[in-house]
């Protein structure tokens, strides 16, 4: 007897976890995702004022974006974790963990790349903004499954510029503040754009 109900208990939450895996995520506000566009515009900013030369002063540099994404991550993780519990109710466990699995492997790359460059090899450390959006585009094409189809077009605008950063913005020049305040301004927005549109079209039918 025992064993049979490990057994349904078992196959219960493997139908849980298949049904989040299949389900639309509802747990990111267009709102608080268009926030952290304009916070990495100001960041920008941030930077345009206060660092002249970035390449030569990369603890600011990072200390700035580090703090921006960590600012960015926590706004949104606040609300995702609210919002999910408002919107997936029973699921709302696996909606989560689900959405975490997904962009956690690229948050980490973006992080141990950060450390093992400037540790290791400060002067490759130019490459870092171009990496970073090439990895957030990663992390926008992994959750896309489970996100509206369009977000698809957000990682592709992350691929894009972040080739186009590695390519054509080489040693100081990929310091620049426009290449993460477009990148990352221009992206978010975007995705709180899909996620608005997707959420007045899912409550009109």
């Amino acid at each position: 007897m025992a064993k049979d109900l490990q057994q349904a208990l078992a196959e219960i939450e493997a139908i849980r976890s298949q049904m989040a895996r299949t389900t639309v995520f509802r747990g990111y506000g267009p709102a608080t995702v268009a926030a952290t566009g304009f916070l990495a515009v100001v960041a920008a900013l941030v930077q345009t004022i206060w660092l002249d030369d970035p390449a030569h002063e990369l603890p600011a540099y990072l200390a700035l974006w580090t703090a921006t994404a960590v600012l960015c991550a926590g706004i949104v993780g606040a609300e995702m974790v609210a919002r999910t519990r408002r919107e997936h109710g029973d699921l709302a466990q696996e909606m989560l963990l689900t959405a975490v699995e997904q962009f956690i492997p690229a948050a980490v790359t973006g992080a141990l790349l950060t450390l093992v460059l400037h540790g290791v090899a400060p002067e490759t450390a130019w490459l870092l903004p171009a990496l970073w959006q090439l990895v957030f585009a990663l992390g926008v094409f992994a959750s896309c499954r489970f996100l509206p189809s369009a977000i698809f077009w957000v990682g592709a605008w992350y691929l894009a510029v972040g080739l186009a950063t590695l390519a054509f913005a080489r040693g100081p020049r990929a310091f620049s503040p426009l290449s993460m305040g477009l990148a990352f301004g221009v992206g978010q927005l975007a995705t709180a754009a899909i996620l608005h549109r997707h959420r007045e079209e899912t409550s009109d039918e």
